[in-house]
């Protein structure tokens, strides 16, 4: 395959015969840091839902390499989705599992490993995000951050080539949630995975953000795309100014040179 990870072509998303998305396209790189974001209600977890198979959309399509997601048999895509590491809205960890039980869960599922290998392997994806130790503590144990990175070490379990993440900062406080940032782009740097991350939090586009899409909820489509510094020196469009400056005219003209 080329340095395309994924293309997305001409995707359109609804529900119940109200469209919600249409005309969506774009392409992330190999090793990128996608930022995929947008107002409230413009559709982002949404899209995301269906570049990682789990929400139909109503045309286009999603390619990984030269794999079409939705127009693979069941067992192609099953394959393909295994490729794919996942960090919900806050952890979605299992609150009766440990965190060793919740990371050791897609490697019982998913492999042969022995409990030996699996035990070894569970301990180095949380010594990656900083949790060494922390094998036998309960969700509820931890801060809101540990949580975040536990959730991280459970995504990150079957080595995926693409990580995706629905908002992973949302709720934290700037500290956990720049500490949260630093770890993704070393994560990158250190082996290379690919990410599409879902969020609305300023600082976390800025720092981690390669390339990005602006949702815009009134017309349902795309009205940005690109880096999200020089969307906000060079964009024209008022809703992503806003978006970027959170309304700051001045911080915007600053920017610009003005």
């Amino acid at each position: 395959m080329d340095e395309t990870e994924i293309a997305v072509r001409d995707l359109a998303i609804g529900y119940g015969g109200l469209a919600l998305l249409k005309n969506i396209n774009f392409t992330v790189g190999r090793s990128e840091i996608f930022i995929i974001m947008g107002e409230s209600g413009s559709g982002k977890s949404t899209l995301l839902k269906a570049m990682i198979g789990l929400k139909k959309p109503a045309g286009g399509r999603i390619l990984y390499g030269t794999m079409d997601l939705w127009g693979a048999g069941p067992d192609e895509r099953e394959r393909l989705m295994r490729r794919f590491g996942v960090l919900y809205q806050n952890g979605a960890l299992w609150t009766s599992m440990t965190l060793a039980e919740n990371v050791s869960l897609p490697l019982e599922q998913h492999t042969d490993l022995s409990r030996g290998e699996i035990r070894d392997t569970v301990a180095l994806k949380l010594a990656l995000v900083g949790l060494a130790g922390f094998e036998n503590f309960y969700p509820a144990e931890l801060s809101g951050g540990m949580a975040r990175r536990a959730g991280l070490a459970r995504a990150m379990a079957l080595d995926p080539d693409i990580l995706f993440f629905d908002e992973p900062s949302a709720g934290l406080d700037p500290v956990n949630a720049r500490m949260l940032d630093n770890l993704i782009l070393r994560i990158r740097d250190s082996i290379g995975s690919t990410f599409v991350v879902v969020t609305h939090e300023l600082a976390s586009i800025f720092s981690i953000g390669d390339n990005s899409v602006y949702l815009d909820a009134d017309s349902g489509t795309i009205t940005a795309a690109g880096h999200p510094k020089v969307l906000l020196a060079q964009s024209e469009d008022r809703k992503v100014r806003n978006f970027l400056t959170r309304g700051n005219e001045k911080s915007y003209a600053a920017d610009r040179g003005n």
